[in-house]
């Protein structure tokens, strides 16, 4: 999936095949309508024609698929997650927030990996006014890492981490995490909620 921005990618060849017969197929109507010459599509165009749509309709549905497979491959361990990003301290300042994550961010989603090792696909769920450390990296290109209602905007490189804290919001619900930064095909469902839940932390306990 790494290749979802590049010009050679299979979306970018799809499109280009589908813009290619868009094109052949109004100058054909321009001939039709404003030449004199009565114009005749020979039958092995037709044929040709109807073989192409097939195989691109083929392809799409194939590449489809194969992201879709891609999108719901196992969760990566920790060490996993280690090895791409480089290490990644999940104790770092620990004792000043009630929540430490790992967020690893991939082409097109999210997963969270608490400090235990145990992860979540899509969703991260915290307390109340909680104040959460989130370290976040990403193993294949520039993503964006955005929480609307916690007012929280940054991006990371590919293999790179950066730190990152909020306050949940003190209401219970599910408010958006997304992906600000276009990051190939599949940019739009790129989407995560953070889950806020519970009862809310002590107040005044970290200072």
């Amino acid at each position: 999936m790494q290749n979802a921005l590049g010009l050679l990618s299979e979306q970018n060849i799809l499109f280009g095949i589908m813009l290619a017969l868009g094109f052949a197929g109004i100058a054909a109507m321009y001939f039709a309508l404003f030449t004199n010459k009565r114009w005749r599509v020979p039958y092995s165009m037709e044929v040709v024609f109807v073989l192409v749509i097939l195989v691109v309709v083929t392809g799409g549905a194939m590449v489809s698929q194969k992201t879709v497979d891609q999108y719901w491959e196992d969760v990566p361990n920790i060490e996993e997650i280690s090895r791409i990003s480089g290490k990644v301290d999940i104790n770092v300042d620990a004792a000043a927030f009630d929540k430490v994550v790992t967020a690893y961010l991939y082409q097109w989603g999210f997963i969270f990996i608490n400090p235990d090792g145990s992860a979540t696909r899509n969703a991260l769920a915290v307390k109340p006014g909680s104040r959460v450390l989130v370290h976040v990296t990403s193993n294949d290109v520039i993503h964006g890492f955005q929480i609307p209602a916690a007012g929280l905007t940054t991006e990371v490189d590919p293999n790179a981490v950066r730190s990152v804290w909020f306050n949940a919001p003190d209401k219970p619900g599910k408010y958006l995490i997304q992906c600000m930064d276009y990051c190939g095909i599949g940019h739009h469902q790129m989407k995560a909620w953070l889950v806020v839940e519970g009862e809310a932390e002590n107040e005044g306990e970290h200072g």
